[in-house]
């Protein structure tokens, strides 16, 4: 696994575009390492990239996954490394695109030993309330409980759900390993750490929503049907299901929009954060570079002799 490159940020920095033309440009493939983009259909609330992009490189894992299935890193992390394994055995070089921060650390180290969701425990804990499970977690476990984010109800669920399944303390069974891994690499992490500036990043954010707005992905939500728990943890997805069980006037489309653009802006803060503290990526500022002079960076740290460098503006 040593032709693996990672290109690595948060949503709306432009990495797929930045990707697929540096892809096509070596003969590379993308794999991508999005939580949510892995699933089929509500492309548009996946910011899915679009025809134009996935047709300039052959890209896996977008689209490969029913929205009623659960997903989890350790799925992740097994289909990822059989693209990859292919993709090497045809002697291209993968890509590895995305935000999703623990999808991303399932390949470059080793995952715990995690149950998988049990349905029927999942349902029972789903019912509680998040005070409710606040309690339930700190009577399992105290450590845990002060070192996750509490306001997760997803967090705070799976922590308990580990707690009954393995009938240990999860801070126990992650003992050593961090969140989400041992450690002892799987793939070698090489690759860049794609961001912009915040103003700049906010204001493509909130485009991008804008304009998910003006594509129809009201009609695209109303249209899913079975969603898992995992798939239902898109941003926007709660959100515009409100929407459609309230009146769906001007005001109310306005507020969802605000309130998912919002969301997203957290988002993206928290990638932030988790991609400076848990990777050695190299730091690339795209809003201090054009797009064909990223482009051009990356291929020539990929193919060194083939393009020349270019320095960022000033």
């Amino acid at each position: 696994m040593r032709r693996t490159f990672f290109i690595v940020g948060p949503t709306a920095t432009g990495k797929s575009e930045l990707a697929a033309d540096v892809a096509r440009e070596i003969g590379a493939e993308i794999v991508s390492a999005d939580a949510f983009q892995i699933y089929r259909g509500l492309d548009l609330l996946t910011a899915k990239p679009d025809a134009a992009t996935l047709a300039k490189a052959q890209h896996h894992l977008i689209g490969t996954t029913p929205l009623r299935e659960e997903m989890n890193a350790e799925k992740y992390r097994r289909a990822a490394s059989r693209v990859i394994d292919e993709i090497h055995s045809r002697g291209k070089l993968a890509i590895v695109v995305g935000g999703s921060g623990l999808y991303v650390k399932a390949l470059t180290h080793r995952l715990a030993p995690l149950p998988e969701s049990d349905p029927k425990l999942r349902e029972r804990l789903n019912a509680m309330s998040l005070d409710e499970l606040r309690s339930r977690l700190s009577e399992l476990d105290s450590e845990a409980a002060g070192r996750i984010d509490m306001k997760n109800r997803r967090r705070v669920v799976r922590a308990v759900e580990i707690c009954l399944r393995t009938g240990k303390p999860v801070s126990e069974v992650l003992a050593g390993v961090g969140d989400s891994g041992q450690p002892g690499s799987t793939i070698p992490a090489t690759g860049v750490f794609v961001f912009r500036d915040r103003e700049e990043l906010y204001a493509r954010i909130n485009q991008r929503v804008e304009a998910i707005f003006e594509s129809g992905v009201i009609e695209e939500v109303r249209a899913a049907r079975e969603v898992s728990a995992t798939a239902s943890q898109m941003i926007g997805f709660r959100e515009i299901r409100q929407l459609l069980n309230g009146p769906a006037d001007a005001g109310s489309i306005s507020q969802c929009m605000a309130a998912i653009q919002q969301a997203s802006r957290r988002y993206a803060k928290r990638q932030l954060t988790w991609f400076r503290r848990q990777t050695n990526f190299s730091p690339l500022n795209l809003s201090l570079l054009t797009h064909n002079e990223a482009g051009i960076l990356l291929r020539n740290r990929l193919e060194p002799r083939k393009f020349s460098g270019v320095r960022a503006k000033e």
